[in-house]
């Protein structure tokens, strides 16, 4: 005899997929996958679009002359007493972290890096294309289950070593849309998207084992839109049947108005948040962006702007305190040199740099770095092993730090070089070519570079050129026949063959001469370059 099954009071809305995502389809996007996904929706697409529109009225509140500060009506929370949940074993010691975008090989060759965490990138150094997310995560549901393999085209077999690296995953920003999956008519959060279908597939085997599943959350402005994530994942532990906080935490603190509400962001997630993290190039990308309109905050040339200038020194000091005051870890950032093989004095003089950017995060406090390439971990570990013999520093509590509004806005001095401008050009102009024709992380100039640094680039050609009356160090006038010269000749300074992407260089020069030329600055690179992946 037949059950009968009470009619849900909201039945899942209609999910359309738009396109084809290639041979992994049909082990990822299943009905009841995508059901959650659409649940999702439902549930949380008008809150994240409100939360997003709050992006856009406060930006405009900066560009009339307001500057960011810390939120007076949080200040109890700022002052009062509490700490995060306790931190889980497997994420007690951080010390060395690897990062990559969600393919076969990386994904084979980070876990067995000898890091203690890998982070699978959906996010900035992926090339979103609807086929890449989503074998991205069958592969990740290959690596949780331990049976993940590939031979290369040459015949060499990659699989999985004993012990590997504890996965953490990335899902992309509350900004980015997946365009290939409707809900109603409505494209999903990809965000949204990216979580649910990695939850769905993995949670509950990596509860079984006490490993999460843990989370890397990116582009957070607000701890609004922290308490939007908390609510989030509580909605999809409910629906898989998990206690609330299984699913972990750590929020990259790589926006300027973020780092204004970082208490609040902890107190916002604090059953399940384990930490913060210096995501440093975006948030320079930030600094700039939020503070375009403003003509005494032009930063020089990127190659100045170190973690040693006073607003980057701060913002990283400000971290750990806040981290360690309410027991969460406060992560260092990325290391992107890749060896250079065929130099070894030049391969050596990167190395110091490295080493010394991991000794002055190691000795401000932090519990653990990130590096680009396997072959920086020894190099990093070797420090932390050196200056933090337990696991984490939750016991350097900072208190010698004081850091104002004023110390995390203040523009170091510096010059911009007419080999500096240039240089903004190529790197964007490169690294769109590649992101799209499917990559997203790209070796130029001996570092591995991803859409943070060439946000960067794109975002400080933008201000140099709309603010006025800028020169190069040589005097010569920052103007639009200056970009409009150096963008024609860009073709003419960069290799003519072999770089990723090479037949798309000229589609991604008239890219960046329109939104460089365009009076409103584009929130994301990515976004209008999203529009223009199959």
């Amino acid at each position: 005899m037949a059950v009968a099954v009470p009619a849900r009071p909201n039945p899942p809305a209609a999910v359309e997929v738009r396109r084809d995502a290639g041979p992994a389809a049909g082990r990822v996007l299943t009905p009841a996958a995508l059901e959650l996904v659409a649940d999702l929706h439902r549930r949380f697409e008008p809150a994240r679009r409100e939360r997003l529109a709050a992006r856009r009225e406060r930006q405009a509140r900066f560009d009339a002359g307001e500057l960011p500060d810390f939120l007076p009506e949080t200040r109890a929370i700022r002052d009062g007493d509490w700490t995060v949940a306790p931190i889980p074993a497997a994420l007690r010691d951080r010390r060395v972290e690897i990062t990559g975008p969600v393919d076969r090989k990386m994904i084979i060759n980070a876990l067995n890096s000898g890091a203690k965490v890998f982070m699978a990138d959906f996010e900035d150094s992926s090339s979103p294309t609807f086929e890449a997310m989503v074998e991205g995560q069958a592969n990740l549901i290959d690596a949780v289950a331990g049976t993940i393999e590939y031979t290369s085209p040459e015949g060499r077999h990659y699989a999985l070593k004993p012990d590997p690296a504890v996965l953490i995953v990335r899902p992309r920003g509350w900004h980015l849309d997946e365009k290939h999956v409707a809900v109603d008519g409505q494209r999903v959060s990809a965000s949204l998207f990216d979580v649910a279908l990695f939850a769905f597939h993995n949670a509950q085997a990596l509860h079984a084992r006490d490993r999460g599943p843990y989370f890397y959350l990116p582009k957070l402005e607000s701890h609004r839109e922290a308490a939007l994530w908390d609510e989030a994942m509580a909605f999809v532990e409910d629906r898989l049947g998990l206690p609330t906080g299984t699913f972990k935490c750590t929020v990259l603190i790589e926006t300027l108005p973020a780092v204004f509400e970082m208490d609040e962001i902890l107190h916002a997630m604090r059953g399940r948040i384990v930490g913060l993290n210096c995501g440093r190039w975006d948030y320079i990308f930030s600094y700039i962006k939020t503070l375009r309109a403003h003509r005494d905050r032009v930063l020089p040339e990127r190659g100045q702007v170190t973690m040693k200038v006073p607003f980057l020194k701060a913002y990283s000091e400000l971290l750990i305190r806040t981290c360690h005051r309410r027991g969460a870890f406060a992560m260092g950032g990325m290391a992107a040199q890749i060896p250079i093989n065929d130099d070894p004095a030049a391969n050596e003089a990167a190395l110091a740099r490295v080493r010394a950017d991991k000794l002055r995060e190691v000795t401000a406090g932090h519990d653990g770095t990130w590096v680009a390439h396997p072959g920086l971990i020894p190099v990093a570990r070797e420090i932390f092993d050196a200056h933090m013999p337990g696991p984490n520093q939750l016991h350097n509590r900072r208190e010698d730090v004081r850091v104002t509004r004023d110390d995390l806005l203040a523009a170091p001095a510096g010059t911009i070089t007419r080999a500096g401008f240039l240089n903004n050009i190529d790197v964007c102009v490169r690294y769109l070519a590649a992101w799209l024709d499917g990559l997203g992380c790209v070796p130029i100039h001996h570092l591995m570079e991803d859409a943070a640094t060439a946000e960067i680039s794109r975002a400080q050609l933008w201000q140099w050129l709309h603010v006025g009356g800028l020169h190069l160090d040589d005097g010569t006038p920052i103007d639009f026949a200056l970009f409009d010269d150096a963008i024609h000749g860009v073709a003419g300074r960069l290799p003519k063959h072999g770089l990723p992407g090479q037949q798309r260089i000229a589609e991604a020069a008239w890219m960046l001469a329109e939104l460089t030329h365009a009076r409103p600055l584009a929130e994301f690179l990515t976004l209008p370059a999203y529009e223009r992946l199959p």
